[in-house]
């Protein structure tokens, strides 16, 4: 939790941020990812100053708990002062012991995004997926927490002016926004008309456009000219020094058959690698994701 102190912008975990993506849909698989088609609502997660602070709490963990579908799962939630903004003890359930940063008693329209956290990491312990390393792995819990309809919340938390900020959650607000943007071009769901930061809707647009960059890439028929020119380019070099390929980048070309290319690039929705002949126009369906792409290779 950034309280006061200068807040990490840009991009600097995109790569694990794409790799937590597509072990999700590893994990989960398509059909159950598409069970998170709503977010959370602002309305099951409000908390005002006159609502009984326990209370309160329970509500929202419910209706977290809910969302994330955990079955017999019952989050005892309690306040402590502490560095981080909040911890959960990871057990064999039902009951897990939540405890929230003292700071929440009185900054409660955040406990939803806190707790979001917190029960996302139950979520992916039943599941048995993690990432080795605590940075990591809890870059694949902001990531999965965002893709499956509560990390708007996260996002929304992040506020910053010339004298004071605050942010929640390992992620840069650039990067919330583009697993944000990320889960809006798969569900068509607009997270933007929640945000009650300016510095989040912000965010959430540059996260967008990073995220439409991806769908824009070589060798998608949507990419542009500067990028057809430059994927022209490397396969001009693969067909030439076969042996050697292309130089390393958002897609890599291998011999196929004698006098064959394949070139291999990334699902935009997923980002599991993808294989097909360079021959042209061509349409490819990823396995995991289900997405259609349209490709001049």
């Amino acid at each position: 939790m950034a309280n006061g102190g200068p807040v990490e912008h840009g991009y600097p975990h995109l790569e694990t941020v794409r790799a937590a993506v597509t072990a999700l849909y590893r994990r989960l698989s398509y059909d159950t990812i598409h069970q998170f088609t709503s977010s959370v609502v602002p309305a099951d997660v409000a908390f005002c100053d006159t609502d009984d602070l326990h209370l309160g709490v329970q509500r929202v963990a419910r209706e977290l708990v809910r969302h994330f579908r955990l079955p017999q799962a019952r989050m005892i939630v309690a306040f402590r002062a502490m560095e981080h903004a909040a911890n959960v003890e990871l057990t064999a359930g039902p009951e897990y012991f939540v405890e929230l940063n003292d700071r929440f008693r009185t900054h409660r329209r955040d406990i939803g995004a806190a707790l979001a956290h917190e029960i996302m990491h139950v979520y992916l312990h039943r599941l048995g997926l993690s990432f080795p390393g605590t940075r990591d792995n809890e870059i694949l819990t902001d990531t999965a927490t965002t893709y499956l309809g509560a990390g708007w919340l996260l996002l929304d938390a992040y506020r910053e002016d010339a004298a004071s900020s605050q942010k929640l959650g390992y992620l840069t607000p650039e990067e919330f926004g583009y697993v944000l943007a990320k889960r809006s071009l798969v569900f068509g769901e607009d997270p933007s008309v929640w945000f009650t930061s300016a510095q989040a809707y912000t965010a959430y647009g540059r996260g967008l456009e990073r995220a439409r960059h991806d769908e824009r890439q070589p060798p998608l028929t949507a990419a542009g000219w500067a990028g057809r020119r430059r994927y022209a380019r490397d396969r001009r070099h693969a067909q030439d020094h076969p042996a050697t390929g292309a130089p390393d980048g958002p897609y890599s070309f291998a011999p196929d058959s004698p006098g064959a290319l394949r070139v291999t690039f990334a699902c935009p929705t997923c980002h599991q690698r993808i294989r097909v002949p360079v021959r042209g126009r061509v349409r490819a369906r990823c396995a995991l994701c289900r997405t259609v792409l349209e490709c001049d290779t």
